[in-house]
């Protein structure tokens, strides 16, 4: 992700201008916090790689983007509590100025934790004082984007501590407990879809990223989708078989990053006793074969598939196929922190465990859709820019707010990217 992205047109956006939207803005700031209370000063100073930002980065900065976007042009009086956090806690805004490196961010000792529980208290003031009074849809627009914009980094704070804390001897524990039980498997079936001449993208009924639309028309042939996603104990075969290390199955990239960073399983994977097991945000633990195989790359995705004679699925087939379906799943709120094989008796015909669990690599490259344009100013660096060299992704993860996903909803990445909880379903031509 470029680890932050997919900002909406303010425009798209539903009014704010109400008690309910105060009590919104309180809520998703307060799970942000709550988020972070698990994790000592030092744990939320510390960056494990590039891609991955320190918590309390990820405080300010979401922080930072209402003081930037909202107070310091609407709010009549509003200062800053500190004017050097303009740069500090820009994450790639040319149009607002310089930026701190983002390599760099586990350097920045100071300001401290508490300072910046500080700054997004006085931030958060600020803005409970704007919203007692009746906001203008362009402006609302852009408060409900923060919003959105705070939840991407609820779930990247999640998996950047993962990352962060699988590089600790210790394999210390996030949060304790776990919530795994053994389930029956149930059997994968291929579930057939007609296809044709559809719509997709948003339909402009409440709020939406701009990335989502225009909703467009596009044929997709006939197809057909595997009911649940690939498994633990599926992936687990695929390594047996000499996966990782037959250039047949990988795209040359991939091959490339394979040897490069010589995989042999996905990330957070180690073998012990025969066994493979998992570091997780409860520790680490066993694999369970019947849960969603998760943190592999594109490449993962995409060299998996061809061994079992399939493919990933574009994104508009994924979207065809999540329909009307009730965007219900193992999400954050649920507080498993972890893909979880489903407990649901699954309706025959039926797709399973499209939203929740684990991100769903398509084979689709992240590119606008006809008619797309940026919204203008900063905001609209916020995703166009990023529009090369990213793959899409579909139905959110363990880590995704519930209440932030929908079937339109187009997450991006390179396609090496492991560290977010990012899996595989497969398809097939009809």
């Amino acid at each position: 992700m470029t680890t932050q992205r997919n900002v909406a047109s303010p425009l798209a956006a539903p009014s704010l201008a109400n008690a309910p939207a105060a009590a919104g803005y309180t809520r998703i700031r307060a799970a942000s916090e709550a988020l972070a209370a698990p994790l000592s000063a030092e744990d939320c100073a510390l960056q494990s790689m590039p891609d991955a930002s320190p918590v309390k980065w990820h405080l300010a900065h979401t922080s930072w983007f209402f003081e930037t976007f909202v107070l310091a042009p609407h709010a009549g009086g509003y200062v800053p509590i500190d004017p050097s956090y303009r740069m500090l806690f820009n994450s790639y805004y040319n149009a607002v100025g310089d930026q701190y490196p983002r390599p760099e961010r586990g350097l920045l000792s100071r300001p401290s934790l508490a300072e910046v529980h500080a700054y997004r208290a006085h931030v958060d003031d600020a803005m409970r004082a704007l919203l007692q009074a009746p906001v203008a849809p362009e402006l609302a627009g852009v408060i409900a984007l923060g919003v959105q914009h705070e939840q991407q980094h609820q779930e990247l704070m999640l998996t950047d501590v993962k990352h962060l804390l699988a590089r600790n001897p210790l394999r210390p524990q996030y949060t304790p407990g776990w919530p795994l039980t053994r389930v029956t498997p149930r059997r994968a079936e291929w579930i057939a879809f007609a296809g044709g001449l559809c719509e997709f993208g948003h339909d402009g009924a409440g709020f939406a990223f701009d990335n989502e639309g225009p909703r467009h028309r596009a044929y997709v042939a006939p197809f057909a989708l595997a009911s649940h996603p690939v498994t633990n104990g599926q992936f687990a075969a695929f390594i047996d078989d000499d996966g990782y290390r037959r250039p047949e199955h990988w795209l040359s990239a991939g091959w490339e990053e394979v040897l490069r960073q010589q995989w042999d399983a996905p990330l957070y994977w180690s073998r012990r006793d025969e066994r493979w097991h998992t570091f997780t945000l409860h520790g680490e633990a066993e694999i369970d074969p019947h849960a969603p195989v998760t943190h592999v790359s594109y490449y993962e995705a995409d060299a998996y598939a061809r061994w079992a004679g399939a493919r990933l699925a574009t994104e508009y087939e994924w979207e065809l196929a999540a329909g009307e379906l009730p965007q219900r799943g193992n999400f954050v709120d649920s507080g498993a922190l972890h893909p979880l094989a489903t407990r649901e008796t699954v309706a025959p015909g039926a797709v399973a465990q499209l939203f929740g669990d684990v991100w769903e690599w398509t084979q689709s490259a992240y590119l606008a859709y006809p008619g797309f344009r940026a919204a203008p100013g900063a905001i609209g660096e916020y995703n166009g820019k990023f529009m090369s060299g990213q793959m899409v992704l579909r139905g959110g993860s363990c880590a995704t707010p519930q209440s932030h996903i929908r079937a339109t909803y187009r997450n991006f990445f390179p396609p090496a990217a492991r560290w977010q909880f990012s899996g595989i379903r497969l398809a097939r031509d009809a």
